[in-house]
């Protein structure tokens, strides 16, 4: 079946306080989605934001970002008053999310929520259920929290190495925020969940994001050091990166830490498998970003500033997948397959049956070559996008490569009066056999590079635009539905 989507992170959304939420917005978000005939929201990773506020670099592969927990549906509650969130300063500009005080005022408002906070039924049901990696990261939160959120490398070295006395200690020194962080999450996957229910009963199923790797400082590294290439708390051997590719001319080195795939398999990969199961219950289809890494990935030593040495390793390949589908049945991947790919990563694909991606901006170039991500080369088991979140926008990226545009106006029979480029690439993209594609909202509303969601290899003034609520428009959502009618990927 031919369907169709949008890609909006939910710190996109509009709202009163600052930052997106899972609250009103989101559910009209939801509504304007059924009106415009899509069957999908994507959304960008939903962990609780560490470095740089990427949701790509989080405190855990399991909980969730407080900063997107709705104030209103406490306030319903009576767990805050109308005044608390009124009078609070979440930032003055609608389009941008302020981070720095947007963190400030709602972690304030959530310490107060949860000072008029009772456990009941479900706390207590939610608390067993998520026992395996709650604790754990309620500990660590709290344990941050008191070394002023310094990375857990730097902590006491009994807490560090996490020293069986040193966590008894711990968890009684700090029963009071351990407590303060099981009811931030509680909160979150209850809004979660509730959203997602309203979602799939007007027709629109939600597709997650997955980062490959997890973040150095992370409560899963730090509960799990014999899972990685370490040679001491928070100090990986090799760390995590890419080559020279379409997002950066000189590679990327991200730091992430490694994974010790030889001591998962000897544990039948309990800790990923817990991480999709996990997955799989928040959403409908799960976008694995980096999916190549399972076949190959570059390993880059971590005393390296830049790629140059970086070497590239065997991965667990269809052995991981064999054994997620003996543990798990058949699970809906999109596999982000993106940049460098060999042979065998394409043999990978093939083999787990999962759709791979095609991104229409890498299908244009000054020399007109023809390539895989030029839509009349698309395969049918493929979701297709204008860009993703580490492009610019349509719009910033025609402006910055007017040579690569000349030929996508050409090939996309674009004008500057009655289609637009941005409008005439996602027409093309909508007539193409891809079984789904999936349109940025930026791409939709036809914004400029200050719009852009990220840009890859930077540090700062990423992840942070909004949309306005006047920007989600009837005449938007009738252009798009009936775009979605003649190419037959109307919901």
């Amino acid at each position: 079946m031919r369907s169709c989507g949008i890609l909006m992170h939910i710190t996109s959304l509009p709202s009163p306080y600052g930052i997106g939420t899972f609250g009103s917005g989101a559910e009209r978000f939801i509504d304007w989605l059924k009106a415009a005939g899509q069957q999908y929201w994507q959304v960008l990773p939903l962990g609780p934001t560490g470095f740089a506020d990427s949701p790509y670099q989080a405190f855990s592969a399991f909980a969730g970002n407080p900063l997107l927990i709705d104030l209103d549906d406490l306030v319903q509650k009576a767990l805050l008053t109308r005044e608390d969130c009124l009078n609070a300063d979440f930032g003055a500009d609608p389009h941008f999310v302020d981070y720095e005080k947007v963190n400030r005022t709602k972690m304030s408002l959530l310490n107060e929520a949860y000072k008029h906070f009772s456990e009941d039924v479900g706390y207590l049901s939610f608390v067993k259920e998520e026992a395996a990696w709650l604790e754990d990261y309620a500990l660590f939160m709290s344990i941050k929290e008191s070394y002023n959120l310094q990375p857990f490398w730097l902590w006491d070295k009994d807490f560090a190495n996490r020293n069986g006395e040193a966590m008894k200690k711990a968890a009684e020194q700090h029963v009071e925020r351990v407590g303060f962080w099981k009811f931030v999450q509680y909160i979150f996957f209850d809004q979660w969940n509730r959203l997602r229910r309203y979602a799939n009963r007007n027709g629109i199923k939600i597709i997650g994001d997955m980062p490959f790797y997890v973040s150095l400082d992370s409560s899963d590294l730090w509960t799990h050091p014999d899972l990685f290439q370490l040679k001491g708390a928070g100090n990986p051997t090799a760390v995590a990166g890419v080559p020279p590719d379409y997002f950066s001319a000189t590679g990327q080195r991200w730091g992430n830490p490694l994974y010790d795939w030889h001591a998962m398999k000897k544990e039948d990969y309990i800790w990923w498998i817990a991480r999709l199961k996990k997955a799989t219950e928040m959403y409908d289809v799960l976008r694995i970003d980096h999916f190549r890494a399972f076949d190959t990935y570059c390993s880059i030593p971590a005393e390296d500033p830049t790629t140059v040495n970086g070497k590239w390793m065997q991965g667990p390949g269809m052995d991981f997948w064999n054994e997620v589908k003996k543990q798990l049945g058949d699970v809906n991947i999109i596999a982000e397959d993106l940049g460098e790919v060999f042979d065998s990563v394409k043999q990978l694909l093939k083999d787990t049956g999962f759709p791979g991606m095609r991104v229409m901006q890498f299908g244009f170039n000054p020399k007109n070559e023809d390539n895989d991500h030029l839509p009349h080369n698309y395969v049918k088991n493929s979701v297709a996008y204008t860009g993703t979140h580490d492009n610019d926008t349509v719009m910033g990226w025609a402006k910055e490569n007017r040579s690569a545009a000349s030929v996508a106006k050409k090939y996309c029979r674009a004008s500057c009066l009655f289609a637009p480029l941005n409008k005439a690439m996602i027409k093309t993209l909508y007539a193409s056999v891809s079984k789904l594609v999936i349109v940025p909202m930026q791409d939709l509303l036809g914004l400029g590079s200050d719009a852009r969601m990220n840009t890859p290899s930077t540090v700062g003034g990423n992840w942070k635009w909004r949309m306005t609520e006047k920007q989600l428009s009837s005449k938007l959502a009738n252009w798009l539905s009936s775009i979605g009618a003649v190419y037959n990927r109307k919901g």
